[in-house]
């Protein structure tokens, strides 16, 4: 007994010595190849360390590992890609409309005949606390308007946004009433149903204009109209073509936008109504005013703004010079209309 615990412990200190054949098990040493054997018959290639005689076959490398790997992320994006019906998942950021549920969406200021109605994209979380549009100190929509002529006396505080209306002829709606943290929280859905509602709002209300306060909004109307996204050579700030006015009655045909009852006359307008036929809302996209963006600089932004509050000033003149001689205030769309009758 004393004998065989002192050759265990030789064992021991033998694997002290940096051998590692002390960590070879009998039982597991590799058999001697024989050069006989063909190796073409072997299953799998063998890989052997340099320092020691252990085989190990390429199937259990890393490469195998990985390409596992690879084949398991397949049917995960094949799942995200699905489950939406084909279309692209919602942003990370995307916030469901339970999330701000306890925040009141804000109410239009709109009257008949407005010389322009201001659409935005959404509330804000402060907007919708305080029940003012554009109430981030950050925000340049009040800035703006001043600068550009629009309130040409002084520029408004946010709370004062009820006077708009009544003494400027402006007014204010958003294309999509919930709130949200910022426009990323939004679905791209949602703006483009938003953009439909809008149009009815503006085939009831007759502005002669319609301010898109941001990129963002005009593409969602302009894929509703055209039925695709807008391409960055079609796209400019300003005033656009005749044929994207906003709340004009036509023909419904297929695939059409904004469109009214089917039926009406030959040059494709709806005529149920011929003698209340309005021309729609000409459209202005203007630069979002969000102080989180950066894309352009604070002077081109007031230079793009001083087009639209150029237009409306010379607008108010006409119609205040109309109101002495005792006419009949008209808009710029019932103008054209009569225009087009002679």
């Amino acid at each position: 007994m004393v004998l065989r615990k002192k050759n265990s412990k030789q064992k021991v200190n033998s694997s002290k010595s940096g051998s590692l054949d002390a960590y070879i098990s009998p039982k597991k040493a590799p058999r001697a190849i024989d050069p006989s054997e063909n190796e073409l018959d072997a299953p799998d290639t063998t890989v052997t360390g340099p320092e020691s005689n252990t085989s190990t076959p390429i199937s259990s490398q890393p490469l195998k590992r990985k390409r596992a790997n690879n084949d398991a992320k397949t049917p995960k994006r094949l799942h995200r890609e699905d489950s939406n019906g084909g279309k692209r998942c919602q942003s990370k950021s995307y916030a469901p409309p339970s999330t701000y549920s306890h925040l009141s969406p804000l109410p239009d200021t709109i009257i008949p005949n407005l010389l322009c109605v201001f659409v935005g994209l959404n509330p804000g979380i402060q907007t919708a606390t305080k029940g003012h549009p554009y109430a981030h100190p950050s925000n340049l929509y009040w800035s703006l308007l001043h600068t550009s002529g629009l309130t040409p006396d002084r520029r408004l505080a946010p709370s004062e946004y009820v006077t708009l209306p009544e003494k400027y002829s402006l007014g204010n709606t958003n294309i999509v009433s919930r709130a949200t943290r910022d426009g990323s929280q939004l679905s791209k859905e949602e703006m483009v149903a938003g953009a439909g509602v809008l149009d009815e709002k503006m085939r009831k209300w007759k502005p002669e204009i319609v301010c898109l306060v941001g990129k963002s909004i005009w593409e969602a109307v302009w894929k509703l109209k055209h039925g695709r996204g807008i391409r960055k050579e079609e796209f400019r700030y300003g005033f656009q073509d005749a044929g994207e006015n906003m709340g004009r009655k036509q023909k419904k045909r297929s695939g059409g936008f904004f469109g009214g009852e089917k039926g009406g006359s030959k040059t494709g307008e709806d005529d149920s109504d011929d003698e209340e036929r309005w021309d729609g809302a000409r459209v202005f996209v203007a630069t979002s005013t969000s102080g989180l963006a950066a894309s352009l600089s604070l002077r081109e932004k007031q230079d793009i703004w001083a087009e639209l509050g150029g237009s409306v000033q010379r607008r108010r003149e006409e119609r205040e010079q109309a109101k002495g001689k005792g006419e009949a205030v008209q808009s710029e769309g019932d103008s054209n209309v009569a225009e087009s009758r002679r």
